[in-house]
């Protein structure tokens, strides 16, 4: 029974009135996905293989520091990263499936929308009132995530990853396949990892988890997230502290968040 309309819908009129959300998510997909396969140069070039430039902006100011505080190793992405396409249609492929999840990058906060729209009919007034502005800072969040992932993660990631050899006989001659896979996991899982206060969020709100929960496993967090930073960054102490602080810092803001919807309750 729906709570704003008190109009029982079957199980059918369920799963039809989701299929239209997902069509119309679907639809503003393929568009942005066309849009991105149009423009091969901006997406490629500039977005993707950017991060491996030396004129990037990170590769720049992490060289700038490194002259101003004598730290050489500092200076990343210095040498031209070598890329090679192996599969006849490989490079078509790829520029397929990158403008498919450039389209669903960009699309978040509208299948975000959508789907907001398909639970609101089941709220309370009072839940929906509580969660206004949740479009706003999921997307923010999402936003955050692979900026975060782009700008630092993805460089660092580079520069260890390409450069890093068993031995001077053997040279990094990389699939494009191997490059992109890389970058877009990177992306994606900061991406996500980003919405854990809004995670939190809403599980504090359904009772599932609270702020004393989440200050017990405190400690078997940090490892998680230790172990995340790890498979997300390359293998240096350095690389995995810059991610896993960030993620601490949003695991200790779900704690507020929990909070907060604890003192909320007292209250009502």
């Amino acid at each position: 029974m729906s709570k704003q309309t008190n109009s029982e819908m079957s199980f059918l009129e369920h799963l039809e009135e989701l299929r239209w959300h997902i069509i119309r998510s679907l639809v503003a997909v393929v568009i942005l996905a066309i849009l991105a396969f149009l423009f091969k140069r901006i997406l490629f070039d500039v977005i993707l293989l950017g991060p491996s430039k030396p004129d990037f902006f990170t590769n720049r100011m992490f060289c700038l520091f490194s002259e101003r505080f004598n730290m050489p190793a500092l200076c990343i992405n210095q040498e031209p990263l070598n890329l090679q396409n192996i599969i006849m249609s490989g490079q078509f492929t790829m520029h397929i499936w990158i403008a498919f999840m450039s389209g669903i990058i960009v699309a978040f906060p509208y299948i975000f929308w959508e789907f907001w729209r398909f639970v609101k009919p089941a709220l309370y007034p009072k839940e929906i009132k509580h969660s206004r502005g949740t479009i706003f800072f999921a997307s923010m969040m999402f936003t955050i995530g692979i900026i975060f992932a782009y700008y630092l993660i993805c460089p660092l990631s580079i520069n260890f990853l390409g450069n890093y050899k068993v031995s001077a006989q053997v040279d990094n001659i990389i699939n494009l396949n191997s490059y992109i896979s890389t970058i877009s996991s990177i992306i994606l899982a900061c991406a996500v990892m980003f919405e854990l206060p809004i995670l939190i969020y809403f599980l504090s709100k359904v009772g599932l988890v609270s702020s004393s929960f989440l200050k017990k496993y405190r400690r078997h967090a940090i490892v998680l997230i230790l172990i995340i930073s790890a498979i997300i960054t390359p293998p240096d102490v350095f690389s995995q502290i810059l991610v896993g602080l960030p993620i601490f810092a949003l695991y200790e803001t779900g704690i507020m968040i929990a909070k907060q919807m604890e003192k909320k309750r007292k209250l009502t």
